[in-house]
């Protein structure tokens, strides 16, 4: 069994290694979560680009999927976070909405939040309702930067 204080050591001499490994690493390219959110949950109706041109369109039979980016020039020039926020998560109802066409992405994203959970992704104890928010403030977060001037 080797002493305390050799396996202080041994790590200390770790940490120093490690880190001076990651100050010396250049990231390639920043991540965009909102933008990863929007191109993996959204961008099938929406389009890539946020016009409502996705290839999912098409399928879509009571409503066609709005031009997200003249959501806040619809608004007086204001960008609606509060109902962007509400349409995405759906736990709250939002009567000039009407029907729930579009899918529920709070109520997915406290789903993949249990999953990753459940086994293990998440160390410790985790929580659920910040989780699903990060991703609802990143992904209203990116629509608001595709509104056109």
């Amino acid at each position: 069994m080797k002493s305390p204080l050799i396996r202080g050591l041994v790590g200390i001499a770790f940490v120093c290694t490690t880190s001076a490994a990651l100050a010396q690493a250049k990231p390639e390219a920043k991540v965009d979560f909102g933008a990863m959110e929007y191109k993996s949950n959204c961008a099938a109706c929406h389009g890539l680009t946020g016009k409502g041109d996705g290839p999912y369109n098409a399928f879509l039979i009571t409503h066609s999927a709005p031009d997200l980016t003249t959501l806040a020039k619809r608004n007086e020039g204001v960008f609606p976070f509060q109902r962007v926020y509400e349409v995405i998560d759906g736990r709250q109802t939002v009567p000039a909405h009407g029907t729930r066409d579009m899918p529920i992405w709070g109520a997915q994203y406290n789903a993949d939040a249990s999953y990753y959970y459940r086994w293990g992704e998440l160390p410790g104890r985790y929580d659920t309702e910040a989780f699903v928010r990060t991703r609802i403030l990143a992904l209203v977060d990116y629509i608001s930067r595709l509104q056109v001037k």
